[in-house]
């Protein structure tokens, strides 16, 4: 049963990130007015976090589609992911409500709420993929 749920978690993950990487990497400039809209970062970081951001995840879930590097690449969206969630707490916490731009351009809005349990429940299959992965053992170690 593990088996299936970490494959099923790496394969719904690698998909997922994949297609999110690609929608935003069609609309970089929208992507970066998006980011914008978080009003975390001076003007010029938006275009460079939306240069590069699009390109981890598409490489992470590329990763994780193919069942190469399947910690490194979760690690990498664990990471990603609780960015995301500080971001949205933000503007949930700030009052902002504004599309997440979790998936670029396409598709509909997504409140900073929605965005949030989403996210959430993404770190959840991270951590499975992370931890339940097959032939691998994490080591404890004693001191």
């Amino acid at each position: 049963m593990r088996r299936l749920l970490f494959h099923l978690s790496r394969l719904t993950l690698g998909l997922l990130f994949l297609y999110a990487g690609g929608t935003k990497v069609v609309d970089l400039d929208g992507f970066a007015g998006t980011i914008a809209s978080y009003q975390l970062f001076p003007y010029a970081w938006n275009y460079l976090v939306a240069a590069i951001l699009p390109f981890i995840e598409l490489l992470a879930g590329a990763l994780l589609l193919f069942n190469a590097q399947v910690r490194p690449a979760s690690l990498v969206l664990g990471l990603l992911n609780l960015i995301f969630i500080v971001a949205l707490v933000s503007l949930i916490w700030r009052g902002l409500e504004i599309d997440c731009g979790c998936f670029g351009s396409s598709g509909r809005a997504t409140t900073p709420q929605e965005a949030l349990v989403r996210d959430l429940v993404l770190m959840v299959l991270i951590f499975l993929t992370y931890r339940w992965m097959p032939g691998q053992r994490l080591r404890s170690r004693t001191f």
